[in-house]
């Protein structure tokens, strides 16, 4: 029987490889693709002028300010979007094509009917069933939408990983978000309701931060690498004409779900501070791009240029300690060698990420548990979040929670003086696959509230991880009670399962 279904399901699989081969369609060749190149209008940007008066008096240096309320971080773009003048360029690995992302789509086209340039960078590997909304906005004369690493089966996707597994495998991690070339917006957020507290689901706590001054020029140009790279095509040589249709934004602010958001984006401090004319409390200090070559789309990356290899010497010595938020952290043997590394140089290293119940990839966390007890052993301590928690008075330092909340910020702090935000998870694929980038930030100010607010909130947030007699443990402090779990808490039979099977596999560059 057992030979028989083996035979069976080789069959289908081998049906399979050639339905998907049959249907094969190559990606086009790039030279000989229409590309709208569309100008830059030459109208003044009151945005430009605003934040040239607040640049004057802080030559060379980047004014930024940390976002980790969700509504905060929707405002601040929806703010950006309505100020811009010339040109908006924003780049994500996903932008869902729901609330959030509808309010916001609308906010790119309602940019372009005012004469702005709107360019759209998409990674290609989230935008299933979106084909018409996005070759409608591209219909627009000033939008212009590009592909990374698109694919050319686009009802069957999975087929195509049959015939281009390893570029298909590699995508665009990288979310920047830049108006007219003054203002930017980058970090760990996507684009989708759960990164913007919109609704009443799980939610991702997470971190981006605003910035103007010298380190946007360097964003703009780091846009411009990746809108020409290789990887990257114009969404009409991928998506075929879609013919006439209703306009799929035209009531985008008109649902229920909509409106009583957009009330509450009105109540946020962004807001405020907009309506009443103020200037947004921003730190003045150094702030260094760091990003991928672009060419590591199709594992072409030079020795020396991938966002691993420039924070290793960015970052230089560590002194005293290194605070690690990752929520898909994978740190391999390599990286707990290197960890350990630092605790035989008393250095304290700290690492928050989630729990098997907060994580949304449980594959990942298999990827990650094995490394627990060695690490543990080491020296370095361990915490994961709750899912249910809710951190209230954790400002501007991407912890806030929601109930029902998964950790989605990746940051790190650095002896209390430097500060990285970004998109780049302490895991193999962002590594080696996929591209990613990120601030280095100077500044103790942003740093030290970083710390403060773990130190203060962790032990209730956040399960340690431990041993007791030589097994693994999770304390919960819930108001000075303790609480110990000799299982992954809050999770279930069937994801225990999962991480299980997954930590059989030789996966672990995948994750």
């Amino acid at each position: 029987m057992w030979v028989k279904l083996g035979i069976g399901f080789l069959a289908v699989l081998i049906g399979v490889a050639l339905l998907a081969w049959g249907s094969y369609r190559p990606l086009p060749e790039r030279a000989h693709l229409h590309w709208k190149n569309i100008p830059v209008p030459d109208h003044a940007s009151p945005l430009s002028a605003l934040v040239s008066r607040m640049t004057t008096a802080h030559d060379g240096l980047s004014g930024v300010k940390a976002l980790s309320a969700g509504r905060e971080a929707f405002a601040m773009r929806a703010v950006l979007a309505a100020s811009a003048g010339q040109t908006i360029d924003a780049q994500y690995y996903i932008w869902h094509n729901d609330t959030a992302g509808q309010l916001l789509f609308a906010a790119l086209r309602d940019a372009a009917d005012r004469g702005v340039r709107v360019r759209l960078l998409l990674d290609d590997n989230n935008t299933r069933g979106m084909d018409e909304l996005l070759t409608s906005l591209n219909a627009h004369e000033m939008i212009e939408i590009r592909l990374f690493n698109p694919f050319m089966h686009r009802k069957w996707r999975a087929m195509g990983y049959l015939n281009d597994f390893f570029r298909l495998n590699r995508r665009m991690h990288n979310k920047s978000f830049t108006v007219d070339n003054v203002a930017t917006v980058i970090g760990g957020r996507n684009i989708g309701d759960e990164y913007f507290e919109v609704g009443d689901g799980v939610m991702f706590a997470d971190l981006d931060v605003l910035a103007v001054g010298s380190v946007v020029d360097d964003v703009e140009q780091d846009f411009e690498r990746y809108w020409s790279a290789e990887s990257v095509y114009p969404l009409s040589a991928i998506i075929p004409d879609q013919g006439e249709s209703a306009d799929p934004l035209a009531s985008v602010d008109e649902s229920v779900e909509a409106q009583a958001y957009l009330e509450e984006i009105a109540n946020t401090d962004v807001m405020r501070y907009i309506l009443t004319e103020q200037n947004l409390p921003l730190v003045w200090t150094s702030v260094r791009l760091i990003s991928d070559d672009p060419a590591k789309g199709l594992g072409a990356a030079k020795e020396g240029r991938t966002v691993s290899e420039k924070l290793r010497q960015q970052v230089g010595n560590i002194r005293e300690r290194l605070v690690l938020v990752s929520p898909y952290f994978v740190p391999t043997a390599e990286g707990t060698a290197a960890l350990i590394g630092l605790i035989k140089d008393n250095i304290n290293v700290e690492v928050l990420t989630n729990s098997l119940s907060a994580t949304d990839v449980a594959v990942v966390h298999a990827g990650y548990a094995k490394y627990r007890k060695p690490l543990l052993r080491g020296g370095v301590k361990l915490y994961e979040l709750k899912s249910d928690s809710t951190i209230e008075n954790a400002q501007d330092t991407g912890l806030t929670g929601h109930s029902g909340s998964s950790l989605h910020a990746k940051t790190f702090a650095i002896d209390g003086e430097r500060l990285f935000i970004g998109s780049f998870n302490l895991d193999p694929r962002s590594a080696h696959l996929n591209t990613e980038m990120g601030f280095l930030i100077d500044s103790p100010e942003l740093t030290q509230k970083l710390e403060t607010a773990l130190a203060e909130n962790i032990s209730q947030h956040a399960y340690q991880v431990g041993f007791s007699d030589g097994e693994l443990v999770w304390r919960s402090y819930d108001h000075g009670r303790e609480t110990i779990f000799d299982q992954e808490p809050e999770s279930s039979t069937w994801k225990k399962i999962q991480v299980t099977i997954f930590s059989w596999l030789p996966i672990e560059w995948l994750l």
